[in-house]
């Protein structure tokens, strides 16, 4: 593959999980152009070498069936030879080196062993029906990379509003990015699978501080980290913290306390509920 953009989404509340991620990708010797896919309307002045993007006719068909705001990405599909991530990652490795010997559509997570949240019951059937290896070809949907389009505009409309796929691509954005991308028939490679064996690119996965101990093996170091539901703090942390100004980590130590302690009351809320309720089916039963 010849890499030819790297493609994110965010908005001014994610703003601080960008720079990292744009600073981080800068810092691998990576220089090809970013193009932003605008969460909603709270844009902000992007660095260098970086432009807003969208493709109008997708977002508005979008809107007009009440898809889920991170449908967007769908148009990606359109388009070939980039890389496109979340904002919540950051780059370990030049992207365009190590994509350079790929093809087809290239994932880099570890949802084949995991494949929750990658389908939903209408998609599993699809999914079954391409392959009896269906776990294998499921993946993230907030890192991968492809060298074609895979759609025009109209044609991944159609695949939307077709009765079979309409509810997953409009109402789950994950397992509709998984299930388009399956339609086309594209080759589906995985780097955490042979014969790259990248390791885990999760940052959930390093829990321990000698967490760089997994990547002697420079061959198979990851060239991202990405914090997918991750609630803090986890050990790569620190490698974050690198790309930031020590106002931004002070500004992002603050959301991340606030995240963790909105976090711990939902789970008192749920614990409460759970016992109110064993309590009630206790008594009426007789207990």
């Amino acid at each position: 593959m010849k890499l030819e953009k790297i493609i994110t989404s965010t908005n001014e509340r994610f703003k601080i999980r960008f720079l990292a991620m744009e600073r981080s990708l800068r810092a691998t010797g990576c220089d090809l152009p970013l193009w932003v896919i605008p969460y909603d309307q709270t844009r902000f002045d992007l660095p260098p070498n970086a432009i807003w993007w969208d493709i109008p006719e997708v977002r508005r068909f979008l809107s007009e069936n009440r898809a889920m705001p991170l449908t967007p990405r769908y148009q990606c599909l359109t388009l070939a030879n980039y890389q496109f991530v979340d904002a919540d990652i950051i780059f370990l490795r030049n992207p365009a080196s190590v994509l350079a010997d790929q093809e087809g559509f290239i994932a880099s997570c570890g949802h084949w062993s995991n494949p929750a949240h990658t389908y939903t019951a209408h998609s599993l059937k699809i999914l079954k029906k391409i392959s009896t290896c269906w776990p294998a070809r499921v993946f993230n949907a907030g890192q991968f990379a492809c060298d074609r389009a895979l759609y025009s505009v109209e044609e991944l409309k159609e695949k939307c509003l077709d009765p079979l796929h309409a509810d997953t691509c409009f109402n789950f954005d994950q397992c509709g990015t998984v299930l388009l991308v399956n339609l086309s028939q594209v080759k589906i490679s995985n780097l955490t699978l042979p014969p790259v064996n990248m390791e885990s690119t999760w940052a959930g996965s390093y829990e321990d501080d000698d967490f760089e101990e997994y990547w002697v093996d420079a061959s198979r170091k990851p060239y991202l980290l990405h914090w997918a539901g991750v609630y803090w703090p986890v050990a790569v942390d620190r490698l974050l913290d690198n790309f930031l100004t020590e106002n931004e980590r002070q500004l992002w130590a603050a959301q991340v306390e606030e995240r963790i302690r909105k976090r711990r009351s939902l789970r008192n809320r749920l614990r409460k509920v759970r016992r109110a309720s064993r309590a009630f089916l206790n008594e009426i039963s007789g207990r």
